[in-house]
């Protein structure tokens, strides 16, 4: 890991604004509790145990004021010396509230973390693998796992009342080749604010095609690294990966100490 006295000025943006439809709890995604509180907390803390940022910025719904109180009530347990805590205003997407991050950035940064809350139980030691390869000279990294399922792509028969299945198979890609991206992806500053100045100008089908920053910079010629990612950095999103995420948070070791 670079030393702290010649560690780059690096910043986190943790997205934070989505709805959580998919959860049930009719509310923000990352108000949802988790092992008795918000995941958005447990986000932050890994976060802030990785030590990689001298700047945290959240991004949460516009008009929101809980999540804006839980980040208050957090700042105050932060140790003089800790990252700062910045909050924006999300956008209606996900590209929207990451701009919305970039542009609270400090004057100086020239690396940034993109998070989502809701892979909250990430290890510190996946945020360090990130910085650490950009500091190496990386300018785009991601965390990834690989694919242990079988992927095939398909196709619609376009014939739904035939009574055979509505898709058929088309091909088998090679599961070698396939990873599982996870957040948090890094970026030299300059690189990701180019391909997100690029992506501003998208209609909504090329704008809807694109799923996280990684495939924004590829789509700038720019080289993507790939680092080691862990498995319990999952995507909350149903209730299912709920029941999960308190099941691992319950384990005997405590989720930061598992790896892989």
């Amino acid at each position: 890991m670079t030393h702290p006295s010649k560690r780059p000025v690096t910043a986190v943006i943790v997205v934070a604004a989505g709805s959580g439809e998919r959860l049930g709890y009719g509310m923000p995604k990352a108000l949802v509790p988790l092992g008795g509180e918000a995941i958005l907390m447990h986000a932050l803390r890994g976060v802030v145990a990785a030590d990689v940022a001298r700047q945290i910025c959240i991004a949460v719904p516009k008009g929101d004021t809980e999540l804006r109180e839980l980040i208050a009530e957090f700042t105050v347990e932060l140790v003089d010396g800790g990252p700062e805590l910045t909050v924006v205003d999300g956008g209606s997407t996900r590209a929207d509230s990451v701009r919305a991050g970039l542009a609270a950035l400090e004057d100086g940064t020239e690396f940034v973390l993109v998070h989502d809350a809701a892979r909250a139980l990430a290890p510190e030691r996946v945020f360090q693998r990130v910085a650490d390869a950009l500091a190496s000279g990386a300018k785009a990294v991601i965390p990834a796992m690989p694919v242990v399922d079988t992927i095939k792509t398909v196709a619609a028969t376009g014939d739904a009342d035939s009574g055979i299945a509505p898709e058929i198979v088309t091909g088998t890609a090679t599961r070698e080749e396939l990873r599982a991206v996870q957040t948090p992806q890094g970026f030299d500053v300059a690189t990701l604010r180019r391909a997100h100045d690029a992506a501003a100008l998208f209609d909504d089908r090329q704008s809807a095609a694109v799923t996280d920053d990684a495939m924004l910079v590829e789509l700038q010629g720019v080289p993507v690294h790939a680092v080691r990612g862990a498995s319990q950095s999952l995507k909350i999103t149903t209730p299912l990966d709920l029941i999960i995420a308190e099941g691992l948070l319950e384990g005997p070791l405590g989720i930061r100490w598992v790896e892989g």
